[in-house]
């Protein structure tokens, strides 16, 4: 049976779900250029979900590699889009919180159930480079806390790898 770890490494899952305001949200691996962190979560408005995601949106205004121009945030959970408008609403979320009823996205993502299969969707995270490639998932459901840190630590290293091959692009042309 395969998982969300056979994703490591292979092209991102493109999909389209309804946002938190009823309009459909279509990802596009590597579209936008820039890297992406894919938020699965089992319940919108709960404590945990909530500590998880407000981290996330935190981080959105305190930490420059978080800036909306550096970074793709996506969250999704199994609730319906009127209950993703309350909790945007009640957050002040800056993202993109995707209704995915039919569990379309946690399908192609390949998203357990959580904690021994009593939640429907596990809290697995993902990181998505700017052309496309998954580059890791962090799957605690427990550990909310864990998963703004992951994707800290993902768009440093990313950012170093495009900084470093800028700079080997740039000597190969001046070497021309």
């Amino acid at each position: 049976m395969s998982t969300f770890a056979d994703l490591i490494g292979k092209e991102a899952p493109a999909f389209s779900l309804p946002n938190h305001d009823g309009d459909t949200f279509e990802f596009k691996p590597g579209a936008s250029g820039r890297p992406t962190a894919i938020l699965f979560y089992p319940e919108s408005g709960s404590y945990g979900c909530t500590q998880q995601i407000c981290q996330f949106r935190d981080a959105v205004v305190d930490k420059v590699n978080f800036n909306p121009d550096r970074v793709q945030i996506i969250g999704i959970s199994a609730n319906t889009v009127e209950k993703q408008k309350g909790f945007v609403e009640k957050h002040s979320l800056p993202f993109p919180i995707l209704s995915d009823v039919k569990k379309e996205a946690v399908a192609k993502y390949r998203v357990p159930r959580g904690m021994a299969g009593l939640v429907p969707v596990a809290r697995v995270t993902f990181v998505i480079d700017s052309k496309g490639v998954v580059r890791d998932a962090l799957d605690t459901t427990m550990n909310y806390g864990a998963h703004q840190g992951f994707v800290e630590k993902w768009l440093t290293k990313l950012e170093g790898e495009e900084s470093k091959s800028g700079a080997t692009a740039r000597e190969t042309t001046a070497a021309s």
